[in-house]
């Protein structure tokens, strides 16, 4: 069975929707965050953080500066709020948003303070605490040597988030780990 040729008439009404049709912005990706798409890690299981933050895109703009974050995504109401927004950090996925009071979401600001720190591995921690603190973190702890053969710091952010950053310096044993600790703790 032969297809029938639409009518002229059928076809220039076609054409006319969609010269009528109003034309989308098409908002080009900020390179920061085309590089960070790229670079993404695919995630099968695992878990990543979720921080809610009042004042999400100024945490954006703070996580960037202070700890290198790439953008990987960002839905934005048009009220200029963070419905959410992905980023990475040293390849690390992190997602972040704006309050959401009818969903229970709230930042720590709101709630009086978080009982969760973030632990993060980082190339340098002294260099990332020197730039972290210069773009605004509070340093809770700074950078010393651990036991456990890690270097260690923790920053409290503008926002409220309570980060545990490291770099690992050396494999320690259980035997080697307990005996640093001086007997204050059993190590199993």
């Amino acid at each position: 069975m032969a297809k029938k040729k639409k009518s002229a008439k059928k076809a220039a009404k076609k054409k006319s929707v969609k010269r009528a049709a109003p034309k989308r912005k098409r908002v080009a990706a900020k390179p920061a965050r085309a590089a960070a798409k790229a670079a993404a890690p695919v995630v099968e299981g695992g878990i990543t953080p979720y921080l809610c933050c009042k004042g999400a895109a100024a945490a954006l703009d703070f996580y960037a500066k202070a700890f290198g974050a790439l953008e990987t995504l960002r839905i934005e109401g048009k009220d200029g709020s963070i419905g959410h927004a992905g980023i990475t950090i040293e390849g690390s996925p992190v997602m972040v948003s704006d309050e959401w009071p009818d969903g229970g979401v709230f930042s720590p600001q709101t709630l009086g303070g978080s009982a969760v720190t973030v632990h993060m591995y980082v190339k340098n921690v002294d260099a990332l605490v020197a730039r972290a603190e210069k773009a605004g973190a509070t340093v809770v702890r700074r950078p010393d040597d651990q036991p456990y053969g890690d270097r260690a710091a923790t920053l409290r952010d503008p926002f409220g988030h309570r980060w545990m950053v490291a770099t690992k310096k050396e494999d320690v044993s259980k035997e080697e780990m307990e005996a640093r600790f001086g007997g204050a703790y059993l190590v199993t």
